[in-house]
Formats: structure tokens, sequence, C-alpha cells
């Protein structure tokens, strides 16, 4: 299986915040935006490991500015790094300032998706080849959080996390 590159996976999908998807400040619902982000990082999941893909998690969201009713959204998503059977998934959200057109970064979040086949196994994916620094960290950031999360979960003992020994030792 031939790596790919983060960039092989982007996605982006803009569109515009109706007055059914807000709440009562008139700001999209969280809801909303948490359903657009796992649409498009669904979408960058299949596009890097060519296969059916499910969410096996939502590892981290920050909705650090709201996002006003009229507001053009772009969601921009791509594979950070690629395990044996899963992805890391990392996700911007922007807003179009209306008058300027300038993009201004509102909120970020981490997924996790594993490729199944068509019984619904998990199946190996392609490794990512990080090119830009930020991909790069992003990469060797997903890692840690892979060790922190398994960690947590109890299905690894913490002096079996390489990347974190230094937080328990």
């Amino acid at each position: 299986m031939q790596a790919k590159t983060p960039e092989q996976s982007k996605t982006i999908m803009t569109d515009l915040v109706l007055p059914s998807e807000t709440n009562p400040l008139n700001n999209l619902f969280g809801g909303e935006l948490l359903a657009r982000m796992d649409r498009c990082a669904s979408i960058a999941a299949r596009r890097h490991s060519r296969r059916i893909v499910v969410t096996a998690s939502v590892n981290h969201v920050a909705f650090n500015r709201s996002v006003p009713l009229g507001s053009v959204v772009t969601v921009e998503a791509k594979v950070s790094r690629a395990f044996k059977t899963s992805m890391e998934v990392f996700i911007d959200v922007w807003i179009e300032d209306r008058e300027s057109g300038l993009r201004d970064k509102a909120n970020e979040a981490i997924y996790t998706f594993v490729a199944v086949d068509e019984t619904g196994r998990p199946t190996t994916v392609p490794e990512i080849n990080p090119e830009t620094e930020l991909e790069q960290q992003r990469y060797a950031a997903a890692l840690r959080r892979k060790q922190l999360s398994l960690v947590l979960a109890g299905k690894m003992k913490p002096n079996e996390a390489t990347e974190l020994k230094a937080l328990f030792s």
C-alpha cells in the first residue's frame, strides 16, 4: 500500500448559515457544526483510505468563536496521521468576513475514523507522509494524543506510552 500525503485527503466544504440552523442568539447550533465537521472529515478519511469509514471518536472540539446567521462557513479536513486501521483527521473551521472576504479561524476539531471492509471489519490504511511544517507538527502530536487516549481508557499502561513518558515519570 503506497503512502499518501495529507493534501491528497484534503476536503473543503463551504456553506451558508441559515435561520433554521441557528439558536436563539442567531448563531449556528454547535451540533450542526459538529455534523458538518463529521461529514467533511469522513470524506477526507475515505479519500485517504479508499474504504468505508466510521467515526470512532471525537477527540477534541474547540468552539472558539460563534458562527453568526448568514455567515459563509468553510470546513477543511485532512488526515493528519494514519495508524494500522484508524486515521486521525484534523478539522479547521473558517468564517469569511462578509465585506472584506478575509477568513478567520473560528473553530477546530480532531476526529478519529476507522476504515472498514464490506462486512464492517477494520481494514488497513495507507501511511501518511506529512509535507508541510504544520502537517509534520500535527502528525507528531497525533501519536501523543493516541497514546494519552489509550492510557486514559486503561488500554495502555503509562510506562508503555513512549511519547508520554515525560508526563508519567
